[in-house]
């Protein structure tokens, strides 16, 4: 058998395209246009004489032998990235202690550590999802290395505002209020900002709740939304299919915006002050 050997970028590119699901996607990702990206996979598929990556309307999928090379693929493209490092960039390596909400780390953070983690494979990053007032109290006690969470607009608390977003509430279907006098609420336990968000509002136009359902998960929350157990509260980008956004017409009131700040803690490393500056960086350009 011939010897064939593998080109990193074309393997990055292909990795890129089946974990983003789409070129145009990819291409940003990785700073190339998506005619290079797409030049790119079709270069490796030649090389190997195999499709894949199935392309239709909705998207890409893998393909069998797509599947076979992804493995394979993620690690040599991480031995790439890590002999790199290790001969141009010695000093940056170390863990970092990231603490985050858990709704703000499913939709907005993964893609965000990714590059990171792409840009720095020697740093070892730990995240802890948890509730944004037990964030800030580990966080003073030496847990976290730096932590992102939820405060009001107007509080002057530390930390430097990263995000702000925009609360709307969120049910099953648009119906949801409509025949209640006693509104069900679907919240994390207290204490939970947006928890005090949905209460305070109500309570503000004199319209009576109950909290019907308690979940530490955000899973947990949204499964029992769809189930039609109650209303909850959500930022307005992160609200998935197929929960619908209760208007103003069910007599809900109007949520102010929260924030998301970042905090650094004082002893942190290098290595922790880069990944700061990069999830600012990063999310400056997307809000």
């Amino acid at each position: 058998m011939t010897l064939r050997n593998l080109d990193i970028d074309q393997l990055r590119a292909f990795l890129t395209i089946a974990e983003t699901g789409s070129f145009t996607r990819a291409g940003e990702r990785l700073g190339r246009t998506q005619s290079t990206i797409s030049l790119q996979l079709k270069r490796l598929e030649n090389h190997l004489n195999r499709v894949l990556l199935d392309r239709n309307a909705r998207g890409v999928r893998l393909t069998l032998d797509g599947h076979k090379l992804m493995g394979t693929a993620r690690k040599l493209v991480h031995l790439n990235d890590k002999a790199v490092a290790e001969l141009l960039e010695p000093d940056i390596r170390g863990v970092v202690r990231l603490g985050v909400p858990e709704d703000f780390a499913t939709v907005h953070l993964p893609e965000i550590l990714a590059l990171f983690n792409e840009a720095h494979p020697l740093v070892e990053l730990e995240v802890t999802c948890d509730l944004t007032l037990n964030l800030l109290e580990r966080f003073h006690a030496g847990a976290f290395d730096l932590v992102l969470v939820k405060r009001e607009p107007a509080a002057a608390l530390e930390g430097m505002r990263v995000w702000r977003e925009p609360l709307v509430w969120v049910a099953r279907d648009q119906s949801a209020a409509d025949s209640v006098d006693t509104v069900p609420l679907v919240m994390s336990p207290a204490p939970c900002v947006y928890r005090k968000r949905a209460t305070d509002a109500l309570d503000a136009i004199g319209r009576p709740w109950r909290i019907a359902y308690t979940s530490t998960s955000l899973a947990g929350s949204q499964a029992a939304v769809r189930a039609g157990l109650g209303i909850t509260v959500l930022p307005r980008e992160m609200v998935p299919e197929p929960l619908a956004t209760v208007t103003g017409e069910a007599g809900l009131p109007v949520l102010p915006d929260t924030e998301i700040a970042l905090i650094e803690g004082s002893a942190i490393s290098e290595t922790g002050h880069m990944l700061a500056q990069h999830i600012v960086e990063t999310l400056e350009r997307t809000n």
